[in-house]
């Protein structure tokens, strides 16, 4: 499976903005270099000026990609499928980001970041429905019942993520976690205002169709 391997604080400052890309470390000014660094975050200045829409386009689209972890090929099959779907194509898009089973369990707090939740699912802790599911990109139903081996509960990982996502107050909406049990449910599709990031998806959808 590819996927990035190159240092994650470095993609928040060519964005301009913190994609919260290792969890709780994100948080901690002391710890985050995308504050800790004299250089404002995004190009150097000498690069700045009029912005063309075609940049803002690609800069809007390469945002999205880093936030989900996902690379060019896989977000390009996730547009073509959501153009192919009734419905906002921009935001059937997101949607269909969200509902990455390693969204979700971050999502439902039992993850610091999406790529501790990947790691999961790649050992083969995670389990849908009773079943263990190895890949991070399956999409979720309505329904489904998200949670851990029995071993891998009593993980002190797990037990800090949960304290921290308590400590942040998360309220998907859409999802229903139960921290007394370590599993979650599904129990609605995601729609736009459940997804609480600054990203304009109808630029995306310009950028593909040209």
């Amino acid at each position: 499976m590819a996927r990035y391997t190159g240092p994650v604080c470095k993609l928040c400052r060519r964005e301009g903005l913190k994609l919260f890309l290792k969890g709780s470390r994100c948080l901690n000014k002391d710890k985050c270099s995308f504050e800790d660094r004299k250089s404002p975050p995004g190009l150097p200045p000498k690069k700045k000026g009029k912005v063309s829409e075609y940049s803002s386009q690609l800069r809007e689209k390469q945002k999205v990609k880093r936030i989900y972890g996902v690379l060019e090929k896989q977000f390009r099959d996730y547009f073509e499928k959501a153009n192919h779907m009734e419905g906002i194509t921009g935001e059937i898009l997101l949607q269909l980001l969200e509902r990455r089973l390693d969204n979700v369990i971050y999502r439902m707090g039992f993850a610091s970041s999406r790529a501790q939740s990947r790691n999961f699912i790649n050992q083969g802790h995670v389990l849908v429905n009773g079943v263990r599911v190895n890949i991070p990109s399956f999409q979720i139903k309505v329904g489904d019942v998200v949670g851990f081996k029995d071993k891998f509960q009593k993980n002190q990982l797990i037990d800090l993520n949960i304290k921290f996502a308590q400590s942040l107050n998360r309220n998907p909406g859409w999802l229903t976690p139960d921290y007394s049990k370590i599993t979650g449910e599904v129990i609605s599709l995601p729609k736009r205002e459940h997804v609480d990031l600054p990203v304009k998806e109808q630029v995306i959808v310009e950028l593909y169709s040209k």
